[in-house]
């Protein structure tokens, strides 16, 4: 039993006389050329000359900065304090008039916004970002009136409407 195990290792041993043999020879046969590196050329040093001019983070002399006018006393401006409306969540582009009903000398429009949601709204009713309020509903418009900054501090008031055609995103009121 163990005679045949030494027989199979014995044909295992490496026989790479040969092999060796050729890669001396190829060594040998084989010239070796290195390329010499480039030679880079020095590049002189950036030297800072700007260090007594001003620094490009602060404002030139002689130029004032804007200043943002406080609002003045006595100029239109919105109901900060009150309670918004469920539609004064959306702009008045994202709002389209999807029918009318009345009762009793009273007219309400149903509106839905670009999310699906309808909602019923009459006459001082808010909607739109921008302190928008309901002033009358008639003819198939909604007829508002929206309050914008001016830039001062004031708001101006500017009228608009919804008709029942529009769909939501067409409308121009923005």
């Amino acid at each position: 039993m163990i005679i045949l195990p030494a027989l199979l290792l014995s044909g295992c041993q490496a026989q790479l006389d040969d092999l060796q043999q050729f890669v001396a020879q190829v060594q040998q046969n084989t010239p070796v050329s290195i390329e010499p590196y480039p030679q880079f050329s020095k590049t002189p040093a950036f030297e800072y000359q700007a260090g007594t001019l001003r620094s490009p983070f602060q404002r030139p002399r002689g130029i004032v900065a804007e200043t943002v006018q406080t609002s003045k006393a006595n100029c239109l401006q919105p109901d900060f304090s009150r309670t918004k409306q469920p539609l004064e969540r959306y702009g008045t582009d994202a709002l389209a008039v999807k029918g009318f009903f009345a009762r009793n000398d009273q007219t309400w429009a149903l509106i839905q916004t670009n999310d699906g949601s309808l909602f019923k709204a009459g006459r001082g009713d808010r909607l739109g970002l921008f302190f928008g309020r309901i002033t009358s509903i008639s003819d198939g418009k909604v007829f508002f009136t929206e309050m914008l900054p001016d830039g001062t501090g004031c708001w101006q008031e500017k009228q608009a409407s919804l008709t029942m055609s529009q769909a939501a995103g067409e409308q121009n009121n923005v």
